[in-house]
């Protein structure tokens, strides 16, 4: 049975597909159920255009749940009525016939809409990747592509005919982007997409109320990437324009408190890639780092996190060395002897304050 679809006219590709929500991809489950039923009319699909019609994200979960309609086991509207209709009880001789067709009708729209809504969300769970807190995943996709996901971190893929889509949500990734001109490698983080086709490249999205607040950042590993900001795509950090990098370029926009009048300040510079890197192996190297940044990043990695007290996330202490990322004691041991602070662990932290 054909569906009504809408279009949407002038689509590019080149962008990312909207986002769905759990509540959208259930409404598109209870039109397709409708559109089985023995209830269909043109007025019922005139409702349906109009519902899809609403943005990108209704169409995107309509097409969905149409192809898990077509591509799974199921029992038609029309059917179950029909099945449920024959065995209806009978009273004085006489069937109780709306009010039972009418239950039949909805008990059959009900299962068919469940059965839908849980196809959709195993289609939508098949692409999500994550990591707790201290883990590390390695991805291979099935064009050859390599994700490697560090610490904490969430990303959803999604391999079109017309372009490779992968979102990050939050955490670290380091891309090793198989060739394919003719399907565009896009990942979208915070509001900026990278753009590339055969390349390795990472990046890294922190939230707000993390340090540092709400940056993405891009570095360059091999290969050519754009940055640029993504359009229709939230508002979350962005370049005002087209950033093309060069390997060895890192690509940091960030807001903060000061920049939200005026927008996501922006920076390139080019770090050390291999102490960037070092994750992968287990390793967090500091080259002269503030202690708020250096303690920000070992918490990361541990669910014993590090606090500094007495004002010393605004002090001038700095931090130099290679530690062992998940060794929060380890680390919060060698800045106390470094420092001279004194080191406490109570209620599940380890404490970092001036001597007294």
């Amino acid at each position: 049975m054909a569906h009504p679809r809408a279009t949407a006219a002038g689509q590019d590709v080149m962008h990312p597909a909207p986002t769905v929500t759990p509540e959208i991809a259930a409404e598109a489950a209870v039109w397709v159920a409708r559109l089985h039923g023995p209830d269909r009319s043109r007025d019922l699909e005139r409702e349906c255009l109009a519902w899809q019609q609403r943005s990108g994200a209704h169409r995107e979960a309509f097409e969905r749940c149409t192809d898990t309609w077509e591509g799974v086991p199921r029992v038609s509207l029309a059917s179950a009525f029909s099945a449920r209709s024959a065995q209806v009880p009978v009273a004085d001789g006489r069937p109780w016939r709306f009010r039972s067709a009418r239950w039949a009708t909805a008990g059959a729209l009900v299962f068919t809409a469940v059965a839908l809504t849980i196809g959709y969300r195993h289609w939508y769970e098949r692409g999500l990747y994550s990591t707790g807190v201290g883990e590390q995943q390695l991805v291979v996709l099935d064009d050859g592509s390599r994700l490697t996901l560090n610490t904490d971190t969430r990303v959803r893929v999604d391999l079109k005919s017309e372009q490779r889509l992968v979102r990050v949500a939050g955490g670290e990734v380091v891309f090793e982007v198989a060739k394919d001109p003719a399907r565009p490698f896009v990942v979208h983080v915070g509001g900026s997409e990278v753009v590339a086709l055969g390349t390795v490249f990472s990046v890294r999205f922190t939230a707000r109320g993390a340090r540092p607040p709400e940056t993405v950042s891009v570095t360059l590993i091999e290969g050519k990437v754009a940055v640029r900001a993504a359009a229709g795509e939230g508002t979350g950090p962005a370049p005002s324009g087209v950033v093309q990098m060069l390997a060895g370029d890192r690509v940091q926009v960030r807001r903060s408190d000061v920049a939200e009048k005026v927008g996501p300040v922006a920076a390139v510079d080019r770090p050390n890639v291999d102490h960037l890197l070092a994750w992968r192996r287990n390793e967090a190297v500091f080259d002269d780092a503030s202690i708020a940044d250096a303690v920000a990043e070992m918490n990361r990695y541990s669910r014993t996190p590090i606090a500094l007290l007495d004002g010393l996330d605004a002090s001038s202490y700095r931090i130099s060395g290679l530690y062992r990322t998940g060794d929060a004691a380890g680390f919060a041991s060698a800045v106390a002897a470094l420092h001279g602070l004194r080191l406490r662990q109570i209620d599940g932290r380890l404490e970092l304050s001036k001597p007294q």
